[in-house]
């Protein structure tokens, strides 16, 4: 990142901060808001499960995972938005 220019590497610290907030909010609201409500989730049924021990069990670590790739994928378009990416 030493060949960006200080306004570049300014633009491009603003982008990658901003996508790591936004992933810390989607992990706070899987990781602790659904499970607040986990008594309000339950008279709702998904697979035949309550939503909220479903969500307790399992829905919230595949909200993990499928926002860990969204993640690898928006800062791979911001690294080569920038000429930042790594090489293949």
């Amino acid at each position: 990142m030493s060949d960006l220019s200080p306004d570049k590497a300014r633009a491009y610290w603003a982008r990658t901060s901003g996508l790591m907030w936004t992933m810390l909010g989607i992990w706070f609201f899987f990781g602790f808001v659904i499970h607040i409500f986990a008594p309000q989730l339950n008279g709702i049924k998904f697979l035949g499960f309550p939503l909220g021990f479903y969500m307790a069990a399992q829905g919230s670590l595949i909200a993990f995972v499928v926002s860990l790739f969204w993640f690898a994928s928006k800062q791979n378009s911001i690294d080569e938005e920038f000429g930042v990416a790594e090489d293949e």
